[in-house]
């Protein structure tokens, strides 16, 4: 009775490896920008437990801008991303800005993040 061997080639072994490789790759070029997005998640999450009543919008994103530095994400945001709307008495602290990773040769990456969070207090 013959036999046959199971298993995976070389050629085949190379093909896996080299798709393996490829998103591997990817998941390197991609996870700096979503690490500093979650350091900006979690600035606005704590600037949303604080209570603002009496601060200006001008004082808030500087206290904002200061968390960031402490998350290391302060260079992915310019003042002209953060955007205030005012809704039904509420205020909402919205961050959104768009980030390209350059990934091979001529092909990038666009990625967009968009967060919004409640604000304590009344804004002035």
């Amino acid at each position: 009775m013959k036999t046959r061997q199971q298993g995976v080639s070389l050629i085949g072994f190379l093909f896996i490896l080299m798709i393996v490789g490829f998103f591997a790759f990817m998941a390197m070029k991609l996870f700096p920008p979503y690490y500093h997005y979650f350091g900006v998640v979690r600035g606005m999450q704590e600037l949303s437990k604080e209570d603002l009543s009496g601060k200006s919008r001008g004082e808030i994103r500087q206290d904002f801008m200061f968390k960031l530095n402490f998350q290391y994400a302060d260079q992915e945001i310019k003042p002209g991303d953060i955007h205030f709307e005012q809704r039904n008495g509420a205020t909402t602290f919205r961050v959104s800005y768009d980030k390209r990773v350059h990934f091979i040769y001529n092909i990038d990456f666009l990625l967009h993040f968009e967060k919004s969070v409640p604000l304590n207090g009344s804004v002035d």
